[in-house]
C-alpha cells in the first residue's frame, strides 16, 4: 500500500480495525500518553484523538504500537527497503541472487527525492501553541514533539543527498524559551546534525532546519534509521513509502511537501536550558544548556494531523521501531565489521547500556584452552561503529563454541558468558570516555566509562541452578540481605546506600560457592530487581557506571588491568547524582483507563455489527 499523507495510512488502520477514534475531549497534558501508554501495554490499536483541548488539530499515537501493526503499514515496501540496504552493505551479495535483481527498476524508480511546485503543507500558518502541548510525565519542562523528522543541509554541499534527516526532541515550551519564537533542539553526542552545526559556526552563520511533522509513515521511520554511509534517509523514505520524498524549497529552507506540519527556523548563537525530559531509560534527563531555534515559521496541511509518541522506560513504541531497525539493517552490520555475525542492543536495558555481540575467535586456532583475542579487535570496531559506539556494557562470545547461540536469547547468552569468562582477563576498560547523552551514571553530562566482557572456549564453571544452591555458607556483612536468585549463575543482594561494597567482596571472596554464581548485582530493592529478568536488566545497566560501580572479590591492578576473581560484584544502587525514575501518577492513569476502556468498547461493537 503506498500511503501519500498520514491520513491515508490512519484510514487504511481504521478499515482494517487497527485504529480507535477518540471522540471525547482529551488533555494532552499527561492524559493523552498516559492513554498511549495503556494502548501500548494491551498491544491495543493506534489512538485518533478527534478533539484536543486547547487545540485546533487532531492527533495520532500508537501507529507503531506493534510489530504487527508496523509491518502491516509496509507490507508492500519492507521488501524493497531490505534489499536496498542490502546493496548499500553488500553489493555482490545481490549480484548473487538474481531474483533480487527484478527488484532493483521498481526501488529506483522511488529513490530519488523529488523537487515539487505543490506542497499541501503550506496551507495555512499557526504557533507552536496552536499545537497539541503533549506532556508525557509530570516533571517535564514542558511541551515537547516526541517523533519529529529533524532536516538540515550540509552547508558546505548543495546536493540534496548530502541533507540529514533524524529525530531529536523538540521543547516547544516552558523554561525560558520566548513563546511561538524559539524552541529547544536537543541533540545527543554523535548525531550526523552535529557536524552540519559545526560547519555552520566555523562560517560564521546559523544553521537552518526544518521540522517536520507527519507524512507518510516510511518518513517518521526514515529519520530513526541508522543508514549505511552514503544512503541518505530521503532516499530510503521514498522506498520504503513506494513514493518518491517530495521537497519544496521555502525561503531557502527545503521542506517536507507531504507533512502535516513543518517548522521553521534557525539555531541561535547562544544556548539555553533545556529539559527536564522523562526520557527512554526511564528516568527524568535533567536540565543542560543546549542549542535551540529561532522560530520564522510554522505551517500546516488542511485538516493536518499531529502525531506524537510516549517516551519512558521500555518498552514502549520505539521497541517496534528497534525491531523494524533490526530486521532492515542485519545485512548491514557485519558486512561493517569483519567477523561480527550479530548484535543486540538490548531494548529492556534501555538500549544503549547494554550491547550484545557474536562475533568470530579465529586467531590461533591451534591454540588450547583458546582465549579472546579476535573478540577484542571486534568489540573496539563496534565501539566506533554508528550507535554501537553509544554502548556501555558490551557483552561478545564466539560463535564456534555454541553455534545456535543467539544474541536474543537474553538467558542463554548470559549463561553461557558466565560459564566461560575469566575475571582475571577478560574485562576490558575504558575509564574515562565519552557516554549517551541520557546516562547520567557517569562522572559528568556525555562523560563516563565502558566495559567489554569477552568469553572464548570452554566453559570453566557449573552455575547455580537456584536459590538452594547460593544459602549455604554465605554470611552476608552488616547492612546486606534479601539475596534473591535472578537466572543460573546471577544473584542479588540488598543494600541501602551506607552499604560497604569492600565489606562485601572480602566475605563474599571466602564463599565455598563463589564460582557458581559469578555475578551479583546490589541494588535498592532486591524483590524488584529479581522479579523477571527485564527489571533486572534495567536496574544493573542503568544504575551502573563501569569504572566506578564494578567491584569483585580479591579484585587488583597489573600492568594497568584491572582483574578480579569471581563473584562479580556490580553497585546499581541509586546514586546522588542520577536521575530520578519515571512514576506513574495513579489519578491520570485511572481518568486514562476510563477513556480508553470506553473507546475500545464502542470500537468492539462496531467491529461485530
Amino acid at each position: 500500500m503506498v500511503y501519500r499523507s498520514l491520513e491515508e495510512a490512519l484510514l487504511d488502520l481504521e478499515k482494517n480495525h487497527l485504529l480507535v477514534r477518540i471522540q471525547e475531549e482529551v488533555d494532552p497534558y499527561l492524559e493523552m500518553p498516559e492513554m498511549a501508554r495503556q494502548a501500548y501495554a494491551q498491544q491495543g490499536p493506534a489512538l485518533f484523538f478527534e478533539h484536543v483541548k486547547n487545540s485546533p488539530f487532531r492527533a495520532v499515537c500508537n501507529i507503531f504500537g506493534t510489530n504487527e501493526r508496523a509491518r502491516f503499514l509496509f507490507r508492500d515496501t519492507f521488501k524493497a527497503a531490505e534489499t536496498a540496504i542490502q546493496a548499500k552493505a553488500d553489493p555482490v551479495a545481490i549480484l548473487k541472487h538474481p531474483a533480487q535483481w527484478l527488484q532493483m527498476p521498481a526501488i529506483g524508480l522511488h529513490a530519488f527525492p523529488t523537487n515539487t511546485e505543490s506542497a499541501p503543507v503550506l496551507f495555512e500558518e499557526c504557533t507552536l501553541a496552536d499545537l497539541p502541548q503533549v506532556q508525557c510525565a509530570f516533571e517535564e519542562g514542558g511541551a515537547f514533539l516526541t517523533l519529529p523528522q529533524v532536516f538540515t543541509e550540509d552547508p558546505d554541499s548543495t546536493s540534496i543527498f548530502k541533507s540529514n534527516l533524524g529525530m531529536y526532541r523538540i521543547q516547544i515550551s516552558g523554561n525560558d524559551y520566548i513563546q511561538n519564537k524559539e524552541c529547544g533542539l536537543h541533540y545527543q553526542i554523535n548525531r550526523d546534525i552535529a557536524a552540519h552545526h559545526q560547519k555552520a559556526l566555523e562560517r560564521g552563520k546559523p544553521l537552518r532546519v526544518s521540522i517536520f511533522l507527519g507524512g507518510p509513515p516510511a518518513h517518521t521511520l526514515a529519520a530513526v534509521m541508522p543508514m549505511p554511509e552514503g544512503l541518505s534517509e530521503l532516499v530510503f523514505a521514498g522506498i520504503l513509502a513506494g513514493r518518491a520524498f517530495r521537497y519544496h524549497s521555502y525561503e531557502g529552507w527545503c521542506i517536507s511537501a507531504d507533512a502535516d506540519f513543518c517548522i521553521l527556523g534557525e539555531i541561535a548563537p547562544d544556548l539555553k536550558m533545556e529539559g527536564p525530559f522523562g526520557d527512554h531509560l526511564g528516568y527524568y534527563s535533567a536540565k543542560h544548556l543546549f542549542p535551540y531555534l529561532k522560530v520564522k515559521h510554522v505551517f500546516h496541511k488542511k485538516n493536518a494531523i499531529y502525531p506524537f509518541t510516549v517516551v519512558g522506560r521500555p518498552p514502549q513504541e520505539d521497541t517496534t521501531f528497534g525491531d523494524l531497525i533490526h530486521e532492515l539493517t542485519r545485512s548491514m552490520v557485519p558486512q561493517s565489521i569483519a567477523g561480527l555475525h550479530e548484535i543486540n542492543a538490548v531494548d529492556a536495558a534501555g538500549v544503549h547500556p547494554l550491547l550484545l555481540a557474536l562475533g568470530s575467535e579465529r586467531y590461533l586456532p591451534y591454540g588450547n584452552p583458546r582465549e579472546p583475542m579476535e573478540l577484542l579487535k571486534i568489540a573496539n570496531a563496534l565501539l566506533g561503529f554508528n550507535q554501537a559506539s553509544l554502548a556501555k556494557f558490551i557483552f561478545i562470545a564466539a560463535k564456534e563454541d555454541a553455534p545456535q547461540l543467539s544474541v536474543h536469547n537474553i538467558r542463554s547468552f548470559f549463561h553461557h558468558m558466565l560459564e566461560r569468562i575469566d575475571f582475571t582477563r577478560d574485562l576490558h576498560f575504558q575509564t574515562a570516555t565519552t557516554v549517551d547523552t541520557l546516562d547520567y551514571t557517569g562522572t559528568s553530562l556525555n562523560h563516563g566509562s565502558k566495559v567489554v566482557f569477552a568469553a572464548a572456549g570452554a566453559p570453566r564453571r557449573t552455575l547455580g541452578e537456584n536459590l538452594s544452591d547460593c544459602v549455604e555458607g554465605l554470611s552476608l556483612p552488616p547492612l546486606f540481605s534479601n539475596l534473591r536468585f535472578v537466572m543460573p549463575g546471577v544473584l542479588v543482594i540488598q543494600a541501602p546506600a551506607e552499604a560497604s561494597m569492600k565489606a562485601l567482596t572480602e566475605t563474599i571472596a571466602h564463599w565455598e560457592h563463589r564460582e557458581k554464581f559469578p555475578w551479583v548485582t546490589i541494588a535498592d530493592d532486591s524483590d524488584f530487581t529479581a522479579k523477571n529478568l527485564d527489571n533486572w536488566l534495567w536496574v544493573t545497566f542503568t544504575r551502573a557506571d563501569p569504572a566506578n560501580d564494578i567491584y569483585g572479590a580479591n579484585e587488583g591492578v597489573s600492568h594497568k588491568h584491572w582483574s578480579c576473581i569471581a563473584p562479580l560484584c556490580v553497585d546499581a544502587r541509586m546514586k546522588p547524582h542520577h536521575q530520578k525514575p519515571l512514576e506513574e501518577n495513579p489519578q491520570i492513569a485511572k481518568s486514562a483507563e476510563t477513556i480508553l476502556a470506553k473507546a475500545l468498547q464502542n470500537h468492539s461493537l462496531k467491529s461485530a455489527s
